[in-house]
């Protein structure tokens, strides 16, 4: 019908008789085509539907831990509440998840943000967006928290503004659906800030970066300081639901055998 349909407009734009297969039902086919407007003309996925409103308000994130969480991971989520502006951190205490994502819900939280750790090492990040998802999970590697940067006068000023956004080599169809992600849990920041945050994907494995930047002569004399903290994620499950829908289908996982596919890159080259 779709297909139909784009024939039919093509033929009356360049001012063609219609093909006999669409004569007899060309009534029925015009009547569609009056009705769709820009929503509805061309046919939108659920990646579409997930984020459609998400430019009309800035994210409001929840950032909490597994139960019990240890200081290194205590200061980890300190330090993630200040890289994603408009963010809040909550001791998780006794609560459960479902308990966590209905209170978000009820209380307009675009996205919430579980930090998992192993042996007091923070090892795994699960961004779930809200209301109907999706939900991604995320390894993490090689933590260093802006506590730990061990060069302290070459740290630079840990600030609050909405950061620019750089996303690299994300060029498949799932590197796009991860920076896609991402991206939306910053809001759009003003053109003059001096903040970058940068998530850069090299053989599937992101790298994620957060700076600010002077420039005192011009653009010559740029200097580029690094925050923290710093990390490296591995993308390895998306869900189409929230983080407390079991059932949710899975859109993608990574299987023991794609480790041995050398030269496949999943996320982009």
């Amino acid at each position: 019908m779709l297909r139909r349909n784009i024939r039919l407009r093509r033929d009356s734009t360049r001012g063609k008789a219609n093909s006999t297969e669409l004569k007899n039902e060309e009534a029925e086919l015009r009547h569609q085509i009056d009705l769709e407007d820009e929503n509805t003309a061309v046919p939108k996925t659920h990646i579409d539907d997930e984020y459609a409103n998400a430019s009309e308000r800035d994210p409001k994130i929840l950032i909490t831990t597994s139960r019990n969480p240890s200081a290194p991971l205590t200061q980890f989520v300190k330090e993630l509440k200040i890289v994603f502006p408009n963010a809040q951190r909550m001791n998780r205490g006794g609560q459960v998840i479902k308990e966590i994502i209905e209170t978000c819900r009820s209380h307009d939280f675009t996205d919430v943000i579980l930090v998992h750790e192993h042996r007091g090492v923070p090892d795994g990040m699960t961004i779930s967006h809200l209301p109907y998802g999706p939900t991604a999970y995320f390894g993490l590697l090689n933590v260093v928290t802006r506590h730990d940067i061990k060069d302290r006068k070459a740290i630079g000023t840990m600030s609050e503004a909405y950061p620019h956004l750089i996303l690299s080599k994300f060029s498949t169809k799932l590197g796009e659906r991860a920076a896609n992600i991402l991206q939306h849990l910053f809001p759009v920041p003003k053109p003059d800030t001096k903040r970058i945050i940068t998530f850069a994907n090299e053989s599937d494995y992101i790298s994620f970066r957060h700076h600010v930047y002077e420039m005192h002569g011009g653009p010559k004399s740029l200097e580029l300081k690094e925050v923290g903290p710093r990390f490296e994620m591995r993308l390895y499950q998306i869900k189409l639901g929230t983080l407390d829908q079991d059932e949710a289908q899975t859109e993608w996982v990574v299987r023991p055998y794609m480790n041995t596919a050398k030269k496949r890159k999943f996320l982009g080259e």
